[in-house]
């Protein structure tokens, strides 16, 4: 559990180390003018935006703000993509192509997978069923299982006479 938390405590401040790892990246390494517009116009801002929309996301769901935890999926997404964005930021021109290729993709997924952990835990749950006119009711208790009995309070309303 203490992995999923720090996870939850790391999506916020990776949204701005991640894209500033980019930056002392290409300083440090070399990469060169090209490299520095890129940088400076795609990538910081991109990876910027794309990991607050991916903790957007991640936060959105009820689980992860009642647990401050994120999911073992979301470990493994994250995980990965930062990873590679980190790679990203040592510019090695042998595979730096390639890695940026798989970055994006990675991203994508994650966001699909952000998506549809959302959609699955917001749906209505099984247990609620719906009459035609879509009023909605639990399921009866099974016969024979134990129910539990206990006080109803029915508070009627007052009929007031109508004010002329």
């Amino acid at each position: 559990m203490w992995l999923r938390r720090a996870f939850y405590g790391w999506l916020i401040p990776a949204a701005f180390l991640l894209p500033l790892w980019l930056l002392v990246g290409w300083a440090v390494f070399n990469a060169g003018g090209w490299a520095f517009l890129w940088v400076l116009f795609l990538a910081i801002p991109g990876v910027f935006l794309w990991q607050l929309l991916l903790t957007l996301l991640v936060r959105a769901r009820g689980t992860v703000r009642a647990h401050r935890a994120v999911s073992w999926w979301d470990v493994l997404g994250f995980a990965v993509w930062h990873v590679l964005v980190i790679a990203l930021g040592f510019f090695n021109p042998a595979w730096w192509a390639p890695m940026m290729v798989v970055t994006i993709l990675v991203g994508v997924g994650l966001f699909w997978l952000a998506l549809w952990q959302l959609w699955r835990e917001a749906k209505p749950s099984r247990m609620v069923l719906r009459t035609a006119d879509g009023m909605a009711y639990l399921q009866p208790a099974e016969p024979g299982a134990p129910v539990e009995v206990q006080e109803v309070i029915v508070v009627s309303e007052k009929q007031s006479p109508p004010r002329v």
